[in-house]
Formats: C-alpha cells, structure tokens, sequence
C-alpha cells in the first residue's frame, strides 16, 4: 500500500471555524476572555455539535484570530497531501455578530494568502449560510462574495429541516453574477432536500447528499447529470446520520455510478484529518490504492478550480498510483 499522506488530495467540504487547532482555540479564548476546555467534547447530535460551534464562534473575534486559522488550516492541509481546497466560511454571521461585517473576511483572505505562499495549496473560498438564519443575511452573504475573487461560491448548511425555499431568490442571483453554488443536502433530510437543492436551489454540487439512496429515480438524475457529492464518513457516523463506518453507504453509492468526492466536514472535532479518512475508508471497505486514487481524481474533477489546476493534480495523483 502507497503511503496516503504523499496521495495528492482536493478537499471540497471542510468548515473553517471546524478545523481550528484546539490548542489555538485555547490561547484566543484565553486571549478573549473565554474558557475553553482541555479538549474538544464529544457529541452525537446537531445540538451537542453548534454547542462546540457556538464555542468557536466566541472565541473568534480579532483580525488576527481569523488571520491565524487560515493561515494554520493552510498549514495543516498541505501536511496532509491537499493541493487544492474549498474552504467553507460563514463570513456574513461572524461579521454581524462583531459589528463589522467585512472584517472577518477580510482577515481570512489576508490569511488564506499567506498560507499559500508559504505552504505550496491553492485555496479559495465558499462563503456559507445557515438556513436558521434570514434570508436579509443571505443576502449580506452574496454581496460579500460578490466582492472577492477568492470567492467562488455560496450555499446553505445548517439544519435541513429549514426549508431552501425562502433562500431561491438570492442564489438565482448567484448564478447570475457567476458565483457557483453549493447546498448541504440529503444529510439529515431525504431525496426532497436534494430536490429542491437541485431544483429552485440551483446547486451544482451537493454537501453530503448520502439520503439520495432512499429515491432510485433521483439516483439515476444525479448520475446522468453528474452531479458530485460531498460525502465525509466520519462526520455522518459523529453526528448520527450513519450509525458506523461499516454501515455507510460510500461504497453503495460508488456502486451506483454517483460522482462521490471524500472530504472531512469538521475535521478538528472529530479529530480526523483529510488522510485518516482515507485511511479510514482503505481499512472499512478494503479499498486497494488504485481506488483511493479514483477517490482523489473524482474529488479534483468535482472541484471548480481552474482548468491547469485539475490537470496538473490528475498527473500528480497518475504519478502516485505508478510509484513503486
């Protein structure tokens, strides 16, 4: 077996304020004047899950504590094999919630940049809102998109029991000013949230997606249009949606002809990096380095990054697979 670490990777669905060092969460929250525990908690809910959100979040609120965890997730993406990355931030929120809503931005731009000089990944940005929250901070959302070219796309996370609906108008828009769009979907909800992602959502990608399985019909449609999925097992099996690794349907979506990419979701709370899910998936589905490589390609060819970007991961990971 190839070591997985020098796999040439793209990571597409992983949370920003999810991948902050927990030793850095301490010294900004002490920094702060907020108590952070030793470690991070375990949980198997979404509400255990935005309590720790709700943790990070308070922590996080100079120039440089954004600046500082771009820059560290640069750090630790590259020392895990990840060329590429799409970085989901929820700029709109954390502004609001300091009183200036560029800032956070701003400072996780200044970071990102730095990062990649100095560690060699290519990163851009998704900005991300929860559907909890209103439509008039959607609308805030895209228009701070609309100002950076880092940007490249917008989406709702969050709950799905929140319906999309309320949202369509503002990712019409979206589309229309050439942002991409990406919507968590078909997690915690079945094949209608995907629907109406696909739908009036108008997503091109979709976050998780893994309850399409239950619509044979919606299966064939997300095939034949090819439409990616970003599925992170670990994530799923943490927060309920799969009862165990053995028992997520990774392989059975595979097997379906879906475009399934591999990715993290939050990787820092439920310590797995981007190469133990491989590892993870290699171990639970016996999967042999040539699969692993096809993992890799197909989340490169799902990513939207620039045409000489994807080909020269695809030599990358060719060059892998041939390695002696």
């Amino acid at each position: 077996m190839r070591d997985l670490l020098s796999l040439p990777k793209a990571h597409l669905h992983v949370h920003l304020e999810s991948t902050v060092r927990w030793a850095t969460l301490r010294e900004i929250g002490a920094a702060n004047g907020v108590e952070v525990p030793g470690r991070a908690g375990t949980f198997g809910d979404f509400a255990s899950f935005f309590a720790q959100n709700d943790l990070v979040r308070a922590c996080l609120r100079r120039p440089s504590d954004f600046r500082r965890i771009a820059y560290e997730f640069c750090a630790d993406e590259s020392a895990q094999g990840v060329r590429y990355a799409e970085v989901s931030f929820t700029a709109a929120g954390h502004g609001e919630r300091l009183g200036d809503l560029s800032m956070p931005l701003q400072a996780v731009l200044e970071g990102l940049e730095a990062g990649q000089d100095a560690f060699g990944i290519e990163c851009r940005l998704i900005l991300d809102h929860s559907r909890r929250r209103s439509v008039e901070r959607a609308w805030r959302t895209l228009d701070l998109a609309r100002r950076h070219d880092r940007v490249i796309a917008v989406g709702l996370a969050g709950d799905e029991a929140h319906p999309g609906d309320p949202f369509t108008e503002v990712f019409a828009a979206a589309r229309d000013a050439g942002l991409h769009v990406v919507h968590h979907a078909g997690e915690g909800e079945g094949p209608a949230s995907i629907r109406q992602a696909l739908g009036p959502g108008r997503a091109e990608r979709l976050g998780h997606g893994i309850r399409i399985l239950d619509d044979p019909d919606l299966v064939a449609e997300v095939r034949e249009r090819r439409i990616p999925l970003e599925v992170c097992p670990s994530s799923n099996v943490a927060l309920g949606f799969a009862p165990s690794l053995d028992a997520h349907p990774l392989p059975v979506l595979r097997e379906a002809g879906l475009l399934v990419t591999l990715n993290t979701d939050i990787p820092a709370l439920i310590n797995t990096s981007l190469t133990t899910e491989y590892a993870n998936v290699r171990d639970t589905f016996g999967y042999d380095d040539r699969t692993l490589a096809e993992l890799a390609g197909d989340t490169v060819t799902a990513s939207f990054a620039p045409p000489e970007t994807k080909t020269r991961l695809h030599s990358e990971i060719a060059a892998w697979l041939s390695s002696a």
